[in-house]
């Protein structure tokens, strides 16, 4: 999994996507010649079963299609052609990785290059700052993280001065000179 984890933090990166839906991603899931990922799964913990692979992303939500930054690409189709169909990040037997076991792993290297605070939420929190602060609209970047637009703007986004061309409407309103 150590070798693993640069394409998975570049998947995040490059989807904003949670992990359970990223590691839930199959070969098929990915289209490198339209620069689409797929995602429709997530991965859970079944007691007595062990991880399943489950339809629909967290919370029972419809299936996103997201087209992928170019830089993606190369690392997607390595990655696509390596699954055979199966997983596209497969544990060490071929299976599906465990979220909880990537979670503490790159809390782990991160805390090794003094970055302790990172965790694999933060990726996705980048990915909507960055659509942002390029002035994207709240409807851009809900779709992107499969989020409501309520979800979006209260989780993801920075705060700003929200009235900054009302105040410049307001400073036209006295405009007497002193004494007159």
């Amino acid at each position: 999994m150590w070798l693993d984890l640069p394409d998975i933090v570049r998947t995040m990166l490059a989807t904003g996507v949670r992990l359970g839906e990223l590691l839930a991603l199959a070969g098929d899931d990915v289209d490198p010649a339209q620069r689409l990922v797929h995602v429709d799964h997530h991965i859970v913990r079944v007691k007595g079963v062990g991880l399943v692979r489950v339809a629909k992303r967290k919370g029972k939500r419809a299936g996103l299609t997201l087209q992928v930054p170019e830089w993606s690409v190369p690392m997607l189709r390595r990655r696509k052609l390596a699954s055979g169909g199966g997983p596209l990040f497969p544990s060490a037997n071929g299976e599906w990785l465990d979220p909880s076991n990537v979670i503490h792993r790159i809390q782990e290297a991160f805390a090794a290059v003094g970055y302790g605070w990172v965790t694999s939420h933060v990726f996705r929190k980048t990915v909507a700052t960055v659509l942002d602060e390029a002035g994207l609209p709240l409807s851009a970047i809900a779709d992107q993280l499969g989020n409501t637009q309520n979800v979006a703007d209260k989780r993801y986004r920075r705060r700003r001065v929200a009235n900054k061309a009302s105040a410049d409407a307001l400073e036209g309103m006295f405009t007497q000179e002193a004494g007159a």
